[in-house]
């Protein structure tokens, strides 16, 4: 439309005129090629994220327009690697390239209205700003108009959600449409999302290099430094950025100090500020844009002391019902406050929970006190109802916590036992919180709730501390059951440990306090675990005795369970003493009495020891079948401890039965789990079971190496019956490999042992290796000591009866 204007003018003779005339036309708008910001020149990484939104433009042939959303938390590197494509992409969008911010999180800025955005798009390819129309949905139209049939690349930048961006969405589908956020846009019909995470560690380290213009020499400090600074950042590009920065101007600054001076800073965020950039400055406006029932929780989440989190921790924590603890997790998720490494299981960023956790610190202490008193409780509560499944004494706790408003239903051995694994890294970081606050009571139920569970689990040295702290715990506070409690869990750490003589002054620590109370089951399970020490020391007198008071008093108790207890170390006594008809029955008795009480890991125990009684009496395939039984449990049940014996009992019986191909597997897959657990005893007799294998496969240098090994680890942990076996397995590596002279001593040395130790079966075996070294030099001395130990293999049954008596014949015919 002309704009036309009248005026008057005044000529020479006095008249007036009055003139009308055209003022000039509005220049029409610029039509603007490219808005994109300037590429980034220190991109590092993300090679897998680029090559699929690089792909994206091959998708633009296809009949709908492509549209990729690229979510993350704040400071996680969104709108450089989006703008990154871009500037790769550039040339596939000959129509152009338009970058919007949408100040979703923009200090000081409202989020932008799609109205407004399309003004300023219309108005970047041409039309005349009278021309746009009033409403949203007209400017919308015009926008799919005027881009149909185009190639352009458009970037929406910080975008608040669904509802912004699906207005400024062109219809064309040789567009394409990058989109940023902070949240995870679900609802935004036919988008690709792609999440952002945190930078790779090696990826992290470049960036920091070379922001910061420093090469690492060649030292490992150097590249130890890097790695420690970029994890420190969370491995965050925005952090380590904001860091290097600082290092870059600072030339004469030395790597490792700065380093060591970060990790050491009070305030780690005040450290990653540099002008208007910061990481709390980031993450401020993500918090501030939540509504306060989520911001509360949010801060609550930095008080928990743990790595992770689920929805009923996250109830107990801030004392809303489950449905709702969901529903607030799943938001802060969507808003990429927090992360879901697995279903149903959030945690925070490192960055993330130290602000959480300096927000905190503005609310009231009684308020934080108490929420972390409800996670202490719920943790410690579901640990006990978790432990009544996992005991192999499962008595009431004798520090019951308060039920919870609502917790997981663990009624099987199964589910308690995937409750403790999934959550032992936040009862070990709950019961460590403990101690260094004001809550050091929570501990002492805590740790006795975990004993079964790291008994049986590991690792040994984390519950040895753990124990200990309960244990100092409960004598500071005068808490003498929960001492002699913590003593007992402790003592039975030790030994299996191998530290024998540790353990039993603990188990009589805690069997005095047990008396003093008046608490006779203490006292009886106390009496069982020092029993077991001295079976472990070869004192079969001292452990027979023990194990028979400990049944006595459990009959008293009426304890069936604690019996069968019992009943299996006093079956295990017998055998290693000889009798092994006797031991056969007490593990029979045992067994049924666990199948009745429908104890299924004390059955698994029994089945072991009956396996064992078989090969010894020469029965392989009862022995195959019962330790397969009793493996095929420990399996089920997750006991790994009760699985390693397991398998070092089934590689005896095929190397007994000639498969030492088999046996070396098992014995190979027994000393990887001690190892896992810290079990110096069990690795001591797996690295045995393999020299004996490898001494019949003829690697006579690799069985010396393993047996070797294993004979320090019996020594160590105070084994001198498992010394005197390996002195038999060395004395007969040694003939083999054609020593006899070294073979005689070293079989001589087990004889005295398994004497000293009243071990008949490992006398027995010593006397027939002496006798087979002499057979060539001194027949009728050979036929002494072979005669000894075929009477020792009569007298307890032993498989080794029918080739030891042959052998003894061949000689006694040599001499006729």
């Amino acid at each position: 439309m002309e704009l036309r204007r009248n005026t008057s003018v005044q000529i020479g003779d006095g008249n007036t005129q009055h003139i009308t005339y055209q003022a000039p036309p509005r220049p029409a708008p610029v039509a603007l090629h490219s808005t994109l910001p300037r590429d980034i020149a220190a991109f590092t990484g993300r090679e897998g994220e680029l090559h699929r939104l690089l792909r994206a433009a091959e998708a633009g042939r296809a009949p709908v327009i492509s549209i990729h959303t690229v979510d993350g938390m704040p400071g996680v590197g969104k709108t450089a690697l989006v703008t990154h494509a871009a500037h790769q992409l550039a040339q596939r969008y000959p129509d152009g390239h338009r970058f919007v911010d949408l100040h979703a999180h923009t200090a000081g800025q409202p989020p932008a209205d799609p109205a407004d955005v399309l003004a300023t798009l219309l108005i970047s390819i041409g039309i005349s700003p009278q021309n746009l129309p009033d409403t949203l949905e007209e400017r919308a139209a015009m926008w799919r108009d005027r881009l149909a049939g185009r190639r352009m690349l458009l970037i929406l930048d910080n975008a608040a959600g669904p509802d912004q961006v699906e207005p400024l969405l062109p219809a064309s589908p040789q567009c394409l449409v990058l989109v940023t956020s902070r949240r995870r846009l679900i609802a935004l019909d036919g988008a690709e999302p792609l999440p952002l995470d945190i930078l790779p560690p090696d990826q992290a380290a470049r960036l920091f290099t070379r922001l910061a213009r420093r090469t690492p020499t060649d030292t490992d400090t150097d590249h130890s430094a890097v790695t420690e600074t970029v994890r420190l950042c969370g491995h965050l590009p925005l952090a380590i950025t904001l860091l290097a920065a600082r290092l870059a101007h600072h030339p004469t600054w030395d790597l490792i100090t700065f380093t060591d001076e970060f990790a050491t800073a009070q305030d780690r965020l005040g450290e990653l500020e540099t002008g208007n950039r910061a990481v709390a400055a980031a993450f401020d406006l993500s918090y501030q844009d939540l509504p306060p029932h989520l911001q509360h929780l949010f801060r609550h989440l930095g008080l928990h002391p743990g790595p992770d989190i689920d929805p009923y921790a996250t109830a107990a924590l801030t004392d809303v019902p489950l449905a709702q603890a969901r529903r607030h997790l799943e938001t802060l998720y969507t808003d990429h406050l927090i992360e879901e490494p697995t279903p149903r299981r959030y945690r925070l960023h490192d960055l993330l929970r130290e602000y959480a956790r300096t927000l905190a610190t503005h609310d009231p202490t009684e308020t934080r006190t108490q929420a972390t008193h409800r996670l202490l409780t719920y943790y410690t509560h579901t640990a006990q109802t978790a432990d009544h499944h996992l005991n192999d004494t499962p008595y009431p706790h004798t520090h019951p916590a308060t039920a919870p408003h609502v917790a997981p239903n663990l009624t099987t051995r199964e589910q308690a036992l995937a409750w403790m694994r999934t959550e032992h890294p936040n009862l070990t970081a709950c019961a460590h919180h403990t101690t260094t606050h004001t809550q050091p009571t929570h501990l002492i139920p805590l740790a006795d709730a975990m004993a079964a569970y790291l008994h049986q689990q590991g690792p040994w040295d984390q519950a040895i501390t753990l124990h200990q702290t309960a244990a100092a715990t409960a004598h500071h506070t005068n808490d003498a059951l929960g001492e002699a409690d913590a003593l007992r869990n402790l003592g039975r750490v030790r030994y299996l440990t191998g530290d024998y003589a540790g353990a039993g002054e603990l188990a009589g620590q805690a069997r005095e306090l047990y008396r003093t109370l008046g608490h006779r089951h203490g006292e009886a399970h106390v009496l069982r675990d020092t029993g077991v020490v001295r079976y472990l020391t070869g004192d079969y007198a001292g452990a027979g005795e023990l194990a028979g008071q400990a049944r006595e008093l459990y009959r008293t108790l009426g304890d069936r369970l604690g019996e069968a207890g019992a009943l299996r170390n006093l079956g295990q006594i017998r055998r290693v003493t000889g009798d092994y008809a006797g031991a056969g029955e007490l593990a029979g008795q045992a067994l049924e009495l666990y199948r009745t009480l429908g104890d299924r890991l004390g059955e698994a125990g029994a089945l072991r020891d009956m396996g064992v009684v078989r090969w010894l009496t020469g029965d392989f395939a009862g022995a195959g079948e019962l330790t397969g039984q009793a493996l095929e449990l420990y399996r089920t049940l997750g006991h790994r401890l009760g699985e390693a014996n397991t398998l070092t009992d089934l590689g005896w019986v095929r190397q007994l039965t000639g498969d030492y191909a088999g046996a070396g597997e098992l014995a190979g897959q027994a000393l990887k789990l001690y190892r896992t657990l810290g079990n110096r005893h069990g690795e001591a007799c797996a690295l045995q079971d393999l020299g004996r294998v490898q001494t019949e496969l003829g690697d006579f240098t690799a069985a010396t190496d393993l047996l070797y090994r294993s004979r320090v680890l019996f020594a160590e942990v105070g084994d001198a019956q498992g010394e005197a076996e390996v002195l038999n397995g060395t004395g007969a590596l040694l003939a083999r490999s054609g020593e006899p002279q070294r073979a005689l001593d070293t079989y001589q040395q087990a004889l005295l042992l398994a004497r000293q130790v009243h071990s008949p079966l490992d006398e027995a075996h010593a006397l027939e290796g002496i006798a087979r070294c002499q057979a060539h030099t001194d027949t009728q001395a050979a036929i002494t000591r072979l005669r000894e130990a075929v009477t020792i293999y009569q007298r307890i049954g032993a498989a080794e009866v029918p080739a030891a008596t042959d052998y003894l014949t061949q000689l006694e015919a040599g001499q006729a």
